[in-house]
């Protein structure tokens, strides 16, 4: 059965919408933001393991950058109006490669210090129209997580293989399946910028660095003539949602665009000004379209890891909120999201807690109590027995810390 996670939204309460904040700008709520909050975790890992250097950048910049970067004359029509600001014209970016351009043109750079990867999860922004955007999959922010690689030409196909490597690490780690790695390549046309000597080395370039990691995993690599960006030619990793619609969640991306107009270059070993290459990698993907990809495929029961309630304590009666409060309090301590369920029948607590698609659920009463125990309750996992309390946070804690799909309860 199909799930939306607009529908899902309405019992698990993770974003909510106002016509004060406009549309297309959706509040993240306690229970989304904690699941944003582990993807940025996730996505901040990744890039450090891999190499990544970590800057920040503003999310406005005068109208002046946007036409040395292209996007002005590309994507008019997608941007935000500017805003007079002094003798100014200032603009929300459509993208962050512009700023990230000139970072990497702030100094001068030897071959011997490339490749730099410069990672920012950071906001972007399109003016989608107010009867086009939906949920969390078409908004007009947009918070991605996205590195740019500046390196020299003899260490691309190594570097997209670097990316593809992450890219497909991080929707294995989020339970996502990939379908499809497209290599998007130009067609015949007019429509591209650069030579066709430069898209011929950049398709070959991507090609081999994507046959080095899909050779080892039986996938295959499906060829997309004229599915390019203007710019340069790009790996796509794809997701059919259970509708059949097909997503793309993570990009590799060359471009030969932005270092000729912002003049990037290198050192070489000769002494010489060289042109940069640059990739552009996505890992873990926006936090908006990522929560509803995941939230669609688990149908809500999100991974352990991840999930926005990991632990729902339910004390039988009054007199058990203590204790209830206690493993609460042991849990928190430990780096776990709980709460205490208080109000009415046990039952429609219980009942909460699932419509809510808290990972576990635990009943304390006078016999818990007095064994020191909870009766914990996994739907995920397909698990009900007794666990002693100190056992439990324990499993929970290294479930959490492994970024594990449920927690490994005793036989």
């Amino acid at each position: 059965m199909d799930v939306d996670h607009r529908d899902l939204n309405r019992t698990m309460k993770l974003y909510s919408t106002s016509p004060l904040a406009g549309s297309g700008l959706p509040l993240w709520l306690p229970a989304g933001s904690a699941i944003r909050s582990e993807l940025q975790k996730l996505a901040a890992d990744l890039a450090r393991n891999d190499g990544c250097i970590g800057v920040h950048s503003p999310v406005l910049g005068k109208r002046e950058l946007f036409e040395r970067s292209g996007h002005l004359a590309k994507f008019a029509d997608d941007m935000f109006p500017p805003m007079r600001l002094g003798g100014d014209d200032v603009m929300l970016r459509p993208a962050n490669c512009p700023h990230h351009a000139l970072i990497y043109a702030a100094e001068r750079h030897s071959y011997r210090e490339l490749p730099l990867r410069l990672n920012e999860l950071a906001s972007m922004f399109r003016a989608e129209r107010s009867g086009v955007v939906s949920g969390l999959t078409r908004v007009r922010e947009i918070h991605l997580d996205d590195t740019h690689v500046f390196c020299r030409p003899d260490q691309v196909a190594d570097e997209v293989a670097r990316a593809l490597r992450a890219a497909l690490e991080a929707q294995a780690i989020l339970g996502l399946p990939v379908d499809d790695i497209r290599l998007s390549l130009r067609d015949d046309s007019d429509a591209w910028l650069g030579t066709a000597e430069q898209w011929n080395d950049a398709q070959n370039a991507l090609r081999e660095g994507a046959t080095r990691v899909l050779a080892s995993r039986g996938a295959v690599l499906v060829e997309a003539p004229g599915e390019a960006a203007f710019y340069g030619p790009k790996l796509d990793l794809q997701f059919r949602n259970d509708a059949g619609h097909e997503e793309t969640i993570a990009t590799v991306q060359l471009d030969f665009n932005q270092p000729e107009r912002f003049d990037l270059t290198f050192v070489d070993d000769r002494g010489e000004d060289s042109r940069v290459v640059m990739i552009h990698r996505g890992t873990v993907g926006s936090m908006e379209r990522v929560t509803a990809a995941l939230l669609e495929h688990h149908k809500g029961r999100l991974p352990f890891w991840i999930a926005p309630m990991q632990l729902a304590v339910i004390p039988i009666s009054d007199r058990h909120d203590l204790a209830a409060r206690a493993l609460a309090d042991s849990a928190a301590s430990a780096g776990l999201r709980a709460r205490v369920a208080y109000d009415g029948s046990l039952g429609a607590r219980i009942r909460d807690a699932r419509d809510r698609r808290d990972s576990v659920f635990t009943v304390i009463g006078d016999d818990e109590i007095a064994d020191g125990t909870v009766t914990v309750t996994d739907v995920a996992a397909g698990y009900r027995g007794r666990v002693p309390l100190h056992d439990l946070v324990e499993r929970a804690r290294l479930a959490h810390q492994r970024r594990d799909t449920h927690v490994h309860w005793p036989s």
